[in-house]
């Protein structure tokens, strides 16, 4: 069931993403080769606290049975795609990319955002796919509007990154979020059926991330049994926004 949120909860919503938006550029700035992923997850766990929100993603539970996440931040390098949790023994290197995703719950609503950066120099192969799929996210969140359905996000997105030669992932899709850091409903990547059913109403506030391969887009889970990476190991990037439709009819990003 979508969870409409209420002006006021857009408002806190948006309060929440402005503290999020600032620690992550902040983690983004102490990206550089030399780096543990440890050291990253521990400032952004900081700042948050500063900030007076709580981590969103350390402790987390798809089902109450489930291992908790154990990291406030996702820090996915190269082919892994998502959910990479932040270990003290991995340290980044000259020319990888790595995925940060992170999540704040402030004044008990959720905001979830994403960015893929570079560690040092790139190579032109992976700047071009960090480009695109910072592109493709900007694509989906202009059908964000009353009238459309998700489909015409997914489509938006699905188009322009294949028309760049690239896969979107199938099995990992954007998501509501607000009340929880997970809601309904499912947010393609890509063009469905399904995704024409729903159409974007005042109230509603989702997570749109494009998940962009350079080759194929099947994946495998690593053996920590919370990594996705591509099967084929070629690279990966991840661009995620929180937006919402306020109730004057107004689509915001509020992880900015």
């Amino acid at each position: 069931m979508i969870i409409f949120k209420t002006q006021e909860e857009i408002d806190f919503m948006a309060q929440g993403g402005k503290i999020l938006a600032h620690v992550l550029d902040m983690v983004v700035l102490a990206v550089k080769p030399g780096v543990g992923t440890q050291e990253l997850n521990d400032l952004a766990e900081k700042l948050i606290s500063e900030k007076g929100g709580y981590p969103a993603f350390k402790g987390y539970k798809i089902s109450p049975d489930d291992t908790p996440y154990p990291s406030t931040l996702c820090t996915s390098i190269n082919d892994e795609v998502v959910h990479a949790p932040a270990v003290p023994d991995r340290i980044l290197k000259e020319g990888d990319i790595i995925g940060l995703d992170i999540g704040v719950e402030y004044q008990g609503m959720f905001t979830d955002m994403a960015r893929t950066v570079a560690v040092g120099e790139i190579n032109d192969k992976a700047k071009k796919l960090l480009q695109v799929t910072q592109d493709a996210l900007a694509k989906g969140i202009k059908q964000f509007k009353e009238g459309n359905t998700l489909a015409d996000i997914g489509k938006a997105i699905q188009d322009y990154a294949e028309g760049h030669g690239y896969s979107m992932i199938r099995e990992l899709v954007g998501h509501g979020v607000g009340k929880a850091v997970h809601e309904d409903p499912r947010v393609p990547n890509y063009f469905t059926e399904e995704a024409k059913k729903i159409k974007i109403k005042k109230g509603m506030t989702i997570a749109i991330e494009p998940m962009v391969n350079i080759g194929d887009w099947p994946l495998k889970v690593l053996a920590d049994d919370w990594t996705y990476a591509t099967k084929d190991g070629s690279l990966s990037a991840q661009f995620e926004h929180t937006v919402a439709l306020d109730h004057d009819g107004n689509s915001i990003i509020i992880t900015k």
